[in-house]
């Protein structure tokens, strides 16, 4: 009678850690999947205002860029009126928004430092440019 319920003892154990197991790999993987997907959304957006050009009939903007876990952006996104601002602004808004669920969800930590918007933009050389 021991034996057979110091075995299922030991079964219950093993198929107990064999699951917990399986989660930590599930979640894992979905954390590094969040985060692909988070990476790939910058690197658009980036390339999106890169894209963007500056001369006598555009504007120079700038708009809050990433979430840090404290609140607050991470940076500040630099492009012109030559793209289309309406699109650039909404995946800015729905980038900040999943990097700040992100955050939350895998209780990511930064520093809590104040990033500072630019005090100026300047067009040169066809390419917006912040002043700090």
């Amino acid at each position: 009678m021991k034996k057979l319920l110091f075995a299922t003892v030991l079964i219950s154990a093993f198929f107990c850690f064999t699951a917990f197991q399986c989660n930590e790999n599930e979640d894992e993987d979905d954390f590094e999947n969040e985060k692909s997907e988070i990476s790939t959304m910058q690197s658009q957006i980036i390339n999106l205002a890169n894209s963007s050009i500056c001369n006598d009939t555009t504007i120079c903007k700038y708009i809050g860029f990433g979430s840090k876990a404290c609140g607050g952006p991470k940076s500040y996104l630099i492009y012109s009126t030559s793209i289309k601002t309406d699109s650039l602004e909404l995946l800015v808004k729905t980038y900040n928004e999943q990097e700040a669920a992100f955050n939350k969800k895998w209780g990511i930590i930064s520093d809590c430092s104040i990033v500072n918007p630019p005090t100026d933009l300047i067009c040169e050389n066809n390419t917006c440019k912040a002043v700090y």
